[in-house]
């Protein structure tokens, strides 16, 4: 039950805010965005560096979900996770990935998430070494960092990559400090 009760429909505006967060929803408001709509401003706010960090960067979807499912998972915060998973999925995500993240997820572990080596690419255990420094002990590690780095064609990526990263602890607590639902199917 969330603790405090999204905007309706009929209460949802202002109308060219509504409208710019249907469109990047494809048409519809989600609970997240009914909860952000009870502060235009925030959500307004929201809806563009959002954006941006979904549609905008050069980082591959593949590790932009990677990321932001490892944050769901060592965060608690099932409402991101039933959104994006899917989504890493799409992107190529493995099946054997998705069951270490499914695991990982009801021990809320991160040396878990690291463990099972061959579920994922070189690459995406650094992006994971990555989140699960960043999430759970803030410092990065010299070594995680040139990891993260050497995986990547330009510095560019890596700047994005923990954006991306530092987005979606940002996401994730904001849903569980408020309860926001899921809606019941992935979007």
């Amino acid at each position: 039950m969330p603790r405090i009760p999204g905007v309706s429909d009929a209460e949802a505006g202002p109308a060219d805010l509504v409208e710019a967060i249907r469109a990047r929803r494809g048409g519809r408001l989600l609970n997240l965005d009914r909860m952000l709509l009870v502060s235009p401003p925030l959500a307004r706010g929201w809806n563009a560096h959002l954006g941006a960090v979904r549609t905008g960067l050069t980082l591959a979807a593949r590790l932009r979900e990677l990321a932001i499912c490892a944050v769901a998972v060592l965060n608690g915060a099932d409402y991101e996770l039933e959104h994006h998973l899917p989504l890493y999925r799409e992107a190529g995500g493995g099946d054997r990935a998705v069951r270490a993240l499914r695991s990982c997820q009801t021990k809320r572990d991160a040396g878990a998430l690291l463990e099972d080596a061959e579920a994922f690419e070189a690459a995406e255990h650094a992006v994971l070494e990555l989140t699960v420094e960043m999430t759970v002990r803030i410092r990065v590690s010299e070594a995680t960092f040139e990891r993260v780095r050497s995986s990547f064609d330009s510095d560019r990526q890596t700047v994005e990559l923990v954006a991306v990263v530092a987005t979606y602890n940002m996401v994730s607590r904001f849903l569980v400090a408020l309860g926001v639902e899921p809606e019941g199917e992935p979007t």
